[in-house]
């Protein structure tokens, strides 16, 4: 909407969970999800150490300038302040335009304008009071009152920005298919009581 063309699709696969800033679950599925929007994909493996993994990052945003010739990057964040402020700064070192169309948006509405846009997104990883691995493979659209009640409960994030909850896009317009999961598994820590989904097996339908 903003008049931006999409070059590339970087992805940082962290060997930790705990990486402050990178998605964790099922991140592999990021390359498909590429292939279905027909834009080129670059990735780098990072082992998702504090601050040292930003230099992981700058090392793959600057493979990207030199193979697509980008122009700026674009980051999904809505609220964090340290996602964002890190990203900003390698940009202006790389003397690249940073870009958070998303940065505070109303979670709500945002949540509901990508159900409006036909976003199908399911949880993958639950770590907030209030929600356990009954809710891991849920659609995100008929739990969105729930997340609503905690939200005024516990001040949950809505749209999980937190790390109370994180996702997964099976479909939205920009995908040529739809991906079906096939098979999956579920670890749970009963320590803490967060849990994973593992998505085993996909394919893609029409």
């Amino acid at each position: 909407k903003q008049g931006n063309d999409i070059s590339c699709i970087m992805t940082m696969n962290s060997e930790s969970d705990e990486s402050y800033m990178f998605h964790y679950p099922n991140v592999d599925l990021v390359k498909a999800q590429a292939k279905l929007m027909n834009i080129p994909y670059v990735e780098k493996t990072t082992k998702g150490m504090k601050e040292e993994e930003l230099s992981d990052l700058e090392e793959l945003i600057e493979e990207a300038k030199e193979k697509y010739s980008i122009e700026g990057i674009c980051a999904g964040a809505i609220n964090s302040n340290y996602q964002k402020s890190r990203i900003d700064r390698i940009a202006k070192k790389l003397k690249l335009k940073s870009f958070a169309p998303l940065w505070e948006r109303d979670p709500e509405s945002l949540l509901k304008e990508m159900f409006d846009n036909n976003f199908e997104i399911i949880i993958t990883n639950i770590a907030a009071e209030g929600l356990d691995a009954s809710y891991l493979g849920a659609d995100l659209k008929c739990v969105l009152e729930y997340l609503k009640e905690l939200n005024k409960k516990y001040s949950l994030h809505i749209a999980g920005e937190g790390g109370e909850y994180e996702t997964l896009v099976l479909s939205c317009p920009l995908f040529a298919k739809r991906i079906k999961v096939l098979k999956t598994g579920k670890v749970v820590d009963k320590n803490t009581g967060s849990a994973m989904l593992l998505i085993e097996e996909v394919n893609f339908e029409s």
